[in-house]
């Protein structure tokens, strides 16, 4: 995560390496991905990028799973000092 200064949206990438499973498989952990952080999206702090690098692990986990980390990383991104 990396706070830019900048005014604008907080921006999500995704890093979801082949060893995660097929392209099939990808695509729905980077459509969770993407659904979970769009509902956290206002607890990022303006002009923020954060990267989510998906592990192996992140094919079988259910959408509370992920939900839960990508929440647990925003709540240390709060915790940070400005």
């Amino acid at each position: 995560m990396l706070s830019t200064g900048e005014s604008r949206v907080p921006r999500f990438g995704f890093i979801i390496s082949k060893q995660v499973g097929t392209a099939v498989v990808r695509n729905t952990v980077r459509r969770r991905l993407k659904a979970v952080c769009a509902e956290a999206l206002e607890r990022v702090p303006e002009g923020t990028d954060v990267v989510i690098r998906a592990l192996p692990a992140s094919a079988t986990a259910s959408y509370a799973e992920l939900s839960a980390d990508v929440n647990r990383c925003i709540g240390r991104l709060e915790r940070m000092p400005s």
